[in-house]
């Protein structure tokens, strides 16, 4: 069974790109100067940031359905990221190297089972899950930060 992880879309970040420290802070965001890598995982491109790339840090509603499962919390994206990662069949290195909590949900947004995997053991976790035809998503989540990480849906 196939399955797409993506990265996020960047149009909706881009009107943050470039604002001063005062404009970010009035829109709930921080810029960062990757001072380590990997520590600044970057949600459109699902990379690790370099050292000396900026970061923005910010909430994102990752879950927007209107259940009890409805979700938002910190993400970094790079600075002037352009385009979304994509990937079948393949965990990107971003993921692969951290300890994950991948959730998974069905075609109401309700969670209908949730792992915590080492990152390496990521594609075999979304394969096991997806084998389950009622669910129609997984959420994967840093396990530590807890920040979101990424969407993976069938394909």
């Amino acid at each position: 069974m196939s399955f797409q992880i993506a990265g996020l879309n960047p149009e909706p970040f881009r009107h943050l790109f470039g604002l001063s420290d005062d404009a970010l802070a009035a829109h709930g965001a921080k810029r960062y100067v990757v001072d380590k890598s990997p520590g600044f995982p970057d949600r459109i491109e699902m990379r690790d940031m370099a050292v000396g790339e900026t970061a923005l840090l910010l909430n994102h509603t990752h879950q927007p359905a209107a259940t009890p499962y409805h979700a938002s919390h910190a993400i970094f994206i790079r600075e002037g990221a352009e385009m979304a990662y994509h990937a079948v069949d393949s965990v990107p290195e971003v993921l692969s190297r951290r300890l994950l909590s991948l959730r998974a949900y069905d075609a109401q947004h309700m969670m209908v089972g949730a792992d915590v995997v080492e990152g390496r053991d990521t594609k075999a976790a979304i394969e096991r899950f997806f084998e389950n035809q009622t669910v129609a998503y997984i959420h994967i989540h840093n396990a530590k930060p807890g920040c979101f990480a990424a969407l993976v849906e069938r394909v």
